[in-house]
């Protein structure tokens, strides 16, 4: 390869970190976060009714539950646990979690119905809870929350005094992870850093801008401007169902998202193939199943993240500049998410070798759909209700969970 394709290779790779460094919403400085500030509470503290779908959660319903239960809330707040049809007793630990705690009049459990043809699992759970709140409840607020997130006690307060104070019609955290086993520590922290690079919360944020996602740990909506988006039912086939209402919700008002310490994951992930599985689970979906845009995606991961390197490593001249450069604005951006986990700077040098993983991973997305079994969660594949126009749908297979 000659001096000057390499140089203008080089002069490409810098150029992408420039832009994603200081072009795309600061996406990498981790400032967006509900720590950072406290928003006024409100006089009138409004009725909230939190909504967690669950399916085989009995390990994790009893904590995440009991969180709920017991938070500091002034005002109306009910818990709805929709139990989608768990083989391992989850709705009775939720009702041990219940009578343990000091509000278990919070807590109505509904047996969720059989999953209707069209729907994604979890949808069809969420769509439940809402109707039951609405037509016991008529609460101001909708909450959405996963069903292994653990929430600190004054969390409800400050997220609805957030979107009180701001006029929010959708306010979102995406929770911390576990960081303990090999696999979380080296993966995990990289899940958010490319969910925060494809949705910069600071756009998100900005009703000016067209980006718009949310994050399923917790997804705090306005009843009514909810009812104008049409509901959950609005994203019923979704598979990446967190973002797909994060847009619904945008296109009727505004919505805040950012980081948490204060509501964090039980979720345990001990293996790399089993962040391999959840990543896999959606990344195709991120594509919109198309195999152009795999191409084009793989061809991304390359020039952005393995290019840098190979240059700094091995190309003379200006080329070699460029791609030290571009490896070093890699790696600090990287740094931020490093410290919100607690974890040292140092990882941030690894990101090349963690975006090869998650390459490995898109491309075995894209394998399993074409397999049919595609969304593969909870022993459900899901991705065949939304497979392109003209295409059969596949099979469901299922495996356990």
């Amino acid at each position: 390869m000659s001096a000057e394709v390499l140089d203008g290779l080089g002069l490409l790779v810098l150029t992408i970190w420039l832009v994603l460094v200081f072009a795309r919403g600061g996406f990498w400085r981790c400032r967006d976060r509900d720590d950072f500030d406290a928003p006024p509470e409100p006089q009138v503290w409004p009725s909230v009714v939190a909504v967690v779908p669950a399916r085989d959660e009995a390990a994790l319903i009893g904590a995440t539950l009991g969180s709920l239960l017991v938070q500091d809330y002034p005002a109306e707040f009910r818990v709805i646990l929709v139990d989608d049809q768990s083989s391992d007793g989850t709705a009775d630990k939720a009702r041990e979690a219940a009578a343990a705690s000091r509000h278990p009049d919070r807590l109505t459990i509904l047996s969720g119905a059989p999953l209707p043809r069209g729907w994604a699992g979890k949808v069809w759970a969420m769509a439940q809870g809402e109707a039951r709140a609405r037509a016991d409840f008529d609460p101001d607020y909708i909450l959405f929350t996963d069903a292994d997130i653990l929430h600190e006690p004054g969390v409800l307060r400050a997220v609805v005094a957030r979107a009180q104070a701001g006029s929010f019609g959708l306010v979102s955290l995406m929770a911390s992870w576990r960081c303990e086993s090999s696999a979380e520590k080296w993966l995990i922290p990289a899940f958010t850093y490319f969910f925060q690079m494809l949705y910069p919360f600071r756009w998100v944020s900005d009703p000016r801008r067209r980006t718009a996602a949310a994050a399923g740990n917790l997804m705090l909506a306005r009843a009514d401007l909810l009812a104008k988006a049409g509901g959950v039912a609005s994203i019923s086939g979704a598979l990446i169902d967190d973002c797909a209402f994060g847009a619904r919700m945008k296109s009727v008002g505004p919505v805040w998202l950012g980081l948490s310490q204060r509501v964090r994951s039980l979720r345990f992930y001990p293996r790399f193939a089993d962040i391999g599985r959840m990543v896999s689970r959606s990344a195709f979906a991120q594509l919109r199943f198309s195999p152009l845009l795999l191409v084009l995606t793989c061809l991304g991961l390359v020039l952005t993240y393995f290019v840098p390197v190979l240059l700094a490593l091995f190309a003379p001249g200006a080329a070699g500049v460029f791609g030290i450069v571009a490896y070093a604005l890699m790696s600090a951006s990287f740094a931020p998410i490093q410290r919100f986990y607690g974890l040292p700077r140092w990882r941030a040098l690894t990101l090349p070798l963690i975006a090869a993983l998650y390459l490995v991973y898109t491309l075995d997305s894209a394998l399993q759909f074409w397999r049919g079994r595609g969304g593969m969660w909870k022993g459900r594949a899901q991705a065949h209700l939304v497979r392109p126009a003209g295409r059969p749908l596949a099979t469901i297979e299922t495996e356990n969970p």
